[in-house]
């Protein structure tokens, strides 16, 4: 972000949002002592995706002990797009969230809202890791650290998709044609190798 001083010269500092929405957020400064006053217009530039927006200083956050915790900044225009990927998985995991409470007080078959809720908390967690490497690449850490966390949910998931399906199986829930059931041994046989490999 960049701002303007009081002898016209400019100012600028890197932050990360903490908070964000459609009309604004909440930015914590990185390495820096020098911050915009209450009021001030701003410049940011989103350092993922490019983007630029023009803001204004809406409150100053202060920690009990008086020390700098960072700016809540108005968007001018309210540009939902600035934000990027990040808000957009915030946003949609708040959303399938709702959703999902929705249909719980709803006279829903529980085979069905098992199935939603499992495919949210895949979603949440995946988004969740995406969020982390977006944050990791900005702030210049090491992100190959997340994709292990991706296996490990894939690992996770997979684990619960057969304990389901052979729950299925055995209750006749669902009924399978022959191809189907090939292509499904064929999928666990290859998987049964490559875990063999691992040890």
């Amino acid at each position: 972000m960049n701002w303007p001083g009081p002898g016209g010269e400019r100012y600028s500092a890197h932050a990360q949002a903490r908070e964000a929405n459609l009309h604004g957020g909440f930015l914590e400064f990185m390495g820096t002592e020098r911050y915009p006053p209450d009021g001030a217009e701003l410049e940011l530039t989103n350092l993922v995706s490019g983007h630029q927006a023009k803001a204004r200083v809406s409150a100053i956050r202060r920690s009990s002990q008086d020390a700098l915790l960072g700016v809540a900044v108005e968007l001018l225009p309210p540009k939902e797009e600035f934000w990027g990927l990040t808000f957009q998985l915030r946003r949609s995991t708040g959303e399938l969230l709702k959703l999902e409470h929705g249909i719980k007080s709803g006279e829903i078959d529980p085979y069905l809202l098992r199935e939603f809720r499992d495919a949210v908390d895949h979603i949440r967690k995946t988004a969740w890791a995406v969020q982390e490497w977006k944050e990791r690449q900005v702030l210049k850490r090491d992100t190959a650290t997340v994709i292990p966390l991706l296996v490990t949910e894939r690992i996770r998931r997979g684990t619960q998709l057969y304990e389901t399906l052979s729950d299925d199986l055995q209750t006749q829930t669902i009924r399978p044609g022959a191809a189907e059931i090939e292509d499904l041994l064929h999928a666990i046989e290859r998987l049964r190798e490559e875990i063999k490999r691992l040890h």
